[in-house]
This record gives structure tokens, sequence and C-alpha cells, in this order.
């Protein structure tokens, strides 16, 4: 069965920091790209960033940039978003995504974890 599973969410003050996982179980992280995606209250699902089976990894706007990174782990078959400083605009839900073109076409959504920045 193919899952991803988040994790890592909560409630965090302004200029905090939390590290989100994602743990993918019947497919193997390492041949796809992982992504992160969040959709704040009223907003559309936003790219935040990306790590390719490659290796490039890129975080996706200047909003993030210099307080969030990606990595993977593939002996893990996991992806970890670090988010630092943290602000009331970076309150969403967080969803972790596996996609790839070859062989075949493949795409895959965790449930998400809720992040909520708050004093």
């Amino acid at each position: 069965q193919v899952q991803l599973v988040e994790s890592g969410g909560g409630l965090v003050q302004p200029g905090g920091s939390l590290r989100l996982s994602c743990v993918a179980s019947g497919f193997t992280v390492s041949t796809y790209t992982m992504s992160w995606y969040r959709q704040g209250p009223g907003k559309e699902r936003e790219l935040v960033a990306f790590t390719t089976s490659g290796g490039t990894s890129l975080i996706v706007g200047d909003s993030v940039k210099g307080r969030f990174t990606i990595s993977r782990d593939n002996a893990k078959n996991s992806v970890y978003l670090q988010m630092n400083s943290l602000n009331a605009e970076d309150t969403a839900v967080y969803y972790c995504k596996a996609w790839r073109t070859y062989p075949i076409k493949s795409e895959y959504w965790g449930q998400g974890t809720q992040v909520t920045v708050s004093s």
C-alpha cells in the first residue's frame, strides 16, 4: 500500500522552529521528486520546496528562502522540512508529495500536517 505520512506539525510561537517529517511506504523515495506544499487559511495550495532524485533541492518563494530547508534520507525513505524563524504567515497545512514521470507517471500525496504559528 502506497502511503505518505507527515508529522511534526503543531503550535509554535513566532520565531520558533519546527521540523516536519514525511515517511513513505509502498514505494522508494529515492526515485521520486519529493516536495512540500502548504495551504494557508483561505489560500491556494502552494509549492514550498522540492528535492529531486538526482539530489537537486530548491526552496520556492521569497517568503521562506533563508528560513526553510528541505532534505531527504533515502535510507529512511523520508523527506524533511526544517522551518526556522516562523511567523504567522507560515500558518498552514503542510503536505508532502512524491512524483515522477518515468518509467510511469506517478503522484502521491500525504494527508497533511497542521502548522500554527501564534503567540
